[in-house]
């Protein structure tokens, strides 16, 4: 979108060439958007591309955590995406509750926070069903997942809580809890934080 914007044209939608070129326009675009955002605060960014490959081998994955430690230890906050500029189908990681998960993985976060257009995880979907009741807690995704449907073509279908879940699943065994949560309320991290924000929490295993 910020390549679009950039070039104020959207052609040859089809061709996976043009598309990688907007999305390299738009990342100098968008990290100059955080770069402004972020000196308000006097805090500093920097800017991490991954592929699914990175996180494929050892090495690069021993790189990757080395380097997010080394920004954190400077005062730096590394802003992490899938580098859409080299990425294909076969080699995309996709999503980024995904990207997230694996990246809070490589590095043993104690927890993992998910911003999102939904409250949380819901025993069915809220906007079809007027009795859905929002789960606080979720001891076992691979359970959840059983148990509550996800197939619909909805945000809370396979765009929305299945990616969630996928993103649970893949921190949870080491240790890392998830908390899904409404993006769009003021202060979400700070109410999370103060224990009073509304959302769904994956236990992260002990």
């Amino acid at each position: 979108i910020a390549g679009v914007s950039t070039i104020g044209k959207w052609s040859r939608k089809e061709d996976i060439n043009y598309k990688q070129a907007l999305c390299a326009i738009g990342q100098v675009e968008l990290m100059d958007s955080y770069r402004k955002i972020f000196s308000n605060y006097g805090i500093h960014v920097a800017q991490i591309l991954l592929t699914k490959e990175d996180f494929e081998s050892e090495a690069r994955t021993l790189n990757i955590r080395n380097t997010l430690f080394t920004l954190l230890d400077e005062g730096v906050l590394p802003i992490i995406n899938e580098n859409d500029t080299v990425c294909v189908e076969e080699i995309k990681i996709g999503d980024n509750d995904v990207l997230a998960a694996r990246t809070a993985a490589l590095w043993a976060a104690d927890i993992l926070i998910l911003l999102s257009d939904i409250e949380g995880i819901y025993d069915k979907n809220p906007v079809t069903n007027e009795d859905a009741k929002l789960i606080e807690v979720v001891d076992d995704a691979y359970e959840l997942e059983k148990n509550i449907s996800i197939g619909e073509k909805s945000s809370f279908g396979t765009g929305g809580v299945a990616t969630k879940i996928k993103a649970a699943k893949i921190v949870n065994p080491y240790g890392t809890s998830l908390i899904v949560a409404k993006g769009k309320e003021k202060d979400m991290i700070l109410k999370l934080k103060e224990g009073r924000g509304k959302g769904t929490l994956f236990k992260g295993k002990n």
